[in-house]
């Protein structure tokens, strides 16, 4: 067990019992223990596989590359639509997890059998993502600011697409676009500082 992660099993929360049987169960598997993002990670030779984190209804864990799985039981839920890769299990309660003990096992070495073949998932072009019109129409006014969104990284593009998509409406699309243009041309992400 590793020392770093000590703080997340320790540190008070509804779901600290439901955490320390996860625990138990996917250290069983073989897999080493670290901290990233802030929440227990477990790999595979340095290859992230699952990762356990906690909400407010729910706590969960997450395959990295869950969409590759065959989910058999189908238990395996997609977080919002934009997920591309990652799938969850969540839990509610010990008894789900005690109940699904065997299954979260099996899941876990497919998963990192996933990992060993190097099995990628097919992630959507940032090509594929709509463009909102707004945006168009501001690349079309402003060659500049389209080449420094260009120039962005495809997970940052992606990451504005998204954001500025979800504006159910045409004058918040646009004050979120002109209030990330000097983002855009420092070259950081819509949520960076």
């Amino acid at each position: 067990m590793n020392p770093k992660v000590a703080f997340f099993f320790e540190k008070d929360s509804q779901w600290q019992e439901v955490y320390q049987q996860l625990r138990k169960i996917i250290l069983d598997c073989g897999l080493q223990e670290e901290l990233k993002w802030g929440v227990p990670c477990y790999t595979y030779k340095k290859k992230n596989i699952v990762l356990m984190h906690g909400f407010n209804d729910y706590c969960a864990l997450l395959f990295h590359k869950g969409a590759l799985l065959k989910d058999s039981e189908n238990i395996l839920i997609q977080q919002t639509e934009n997920v591309q890769s990652a799938r969850q299990i969540r839990f509610t309660g010990i008894n789900e997890v005690n109940n699904l003990k065997s299954l979260i096992k099996q899941y876990v070495f497919e998963a990192v059998e996933v990992e060993k073949l190097g099995i990628k998932v097919p992630m959507k072009k940032t090509s594929e993502f709509e463009v909102p019109n707004e945006l168009q129409e501001k690349w079309d006014a402003d060659k500049d600011f389209k080449k420094a969104f260009d120039a962005l990284t495809p997970g940052r593009q992606r990451g504005y697409l998204l954001y500025f998509s979800k504006a159910k409406q045409s004058k918040t699309r646009t004050d979120r676009i002109e209030k990330c243009i000097p983002k855009i041309y420092e070259g950081k992400g819509w949520n960076e500082q």
